[in-house]
């Protein structure tokens, strides 16, 4: 049984993470977030220590590392982006492997420092890339691997998860904390599309607000027109009004149904880190270098056979 450290507990995605840490039969010791709405504690892990400044987390932890059986093994991050390199070398420094939500940083520099910390503390950082672990993600890799098809395959990704008013004043935000919409939402299907479908050759922007972004990467296999977005009028109206996502893959034209099956993939990441397995930090560069080119591109007029579809709405 592995002891946990939590940061960033009231977090959107930190019960998943708790809930991962209960579901593989490890102890979530000690949670730590500036805000104390926390309550989904007591339906996971009520005897959890809690901390609302970092300063008596740190110290508690460290105080702990004195004692091989309370010793924490493991710092689960789920904190805003902008924390992620100071909390994951912060967790490293207090003699624990570190689980991180994505991105995980945003620039291969601070990769590269992440890289540094690991050599000079023995620990190791993973991120939770879950998609890697869904199953028609995997069902689509072993297509395209065992397929002879001598072209590159026509891809459309469209990712819209609506969001209200709360969310420009929020850390998301601020494109200074969050890195902007690109990086804090498209990060894991730009990983999902090199897991599945190779090296990235292009990355072209056609589009960029604190909203939205659209664009076309083109990789060793597919070329992908995608666009992504937090604003509820680019829902289609399919969906509209009866669900505030909609996520498509289109592949040669065929819709990838993936969907269902997100809220057990945490836990399935959590299994597989635990048995050696997990997702470091060069298997996350690629996706980071991607977000990091699209943060700085300018933006491109589109052409025909590169242009996502919606992008003729935004355009005019």
């Amino acid at each position: 049984m592995k002891k946990f450290a939590l940061i960033g507990a009231a977090g959107y995605i930190a019960p998943r993470h708790m809930k991962a840490i209960i579901e593989t039969k490890n102890t979530l010791s000690i949670a730590y977030d500036i805000n104390d709405s926390v309550g989904i504690i007591d339906s996971i892990s009520p005897q959890s220590e809690f901390f609302t400044e970092f300063e008596r987390f740190y110290d508690y932890a460290n105080r702990l590392k004195r004692n091989p059986k309370s010793k924490l093994d493991y710092i689960s991050i789920c904190s805003p982006n902008y924390l992620h390199l100071s909390h994951i070398t912060s967790g490293l420094r207090l003699g624990c492997d570190v689980i991180c939500e994505k991105p995980l940083v945003p620039t291969p520099e601070e990769l590269n420092e992440l890289a540094i910390v690991e050599k000079e503390t023995g620990k190791r950082v993973y991120n939770i890339l879950q998609l890697r672990h869904h199953e028609a993600i995997i069902n689509l890799k072993d297509s395209v691997e065992k397929s002879n098809n001598k072209n590159k395959y026509e891809v459309e990704l469209t990712y819209i998860t609506s969001r209200g008013k709360w969310y420009m004043e929020s850390w998301k935000g601020d494109p200074r904390k969050s890195f902007g919409v690109a990086t804090n939402i498209g990060v894991h299907f730009y990983d999902m599309l090199h897991f599945i479908f190779g090296d990235l050759q292009k990355n072209i922007v056609h589009y960029k607000s604190e909203s939205k972004a659209a664009g076309y990467l083109e990789y060793e296999k597919a070329k992908v027109r995608w666009f992504l977005s937090i604003d509820s009028n680019d829902l289609p109206g399919s969906v509209k009004d009866k669900k505030n996502t909609y996520r498509s893959i289109t592949v040669n034209g065929n819709e990838i149904e993936f969907s269902q099956g997100f809220t057990d993939l945490h836990t399935i990441s959590y299994k597989e880190i635990l048995a050696g397995n997990g997702y470091g930090l060069e298997d996350a560069r690629h996706c980071i270098e991607t977000v990091n080119t699209i943060r700085n591109a300018h933006i491109e007029k589109a052409n025909k056979n590169e242009s996502h579809p919606l992008l003729k709405t935004l355009i005019k």
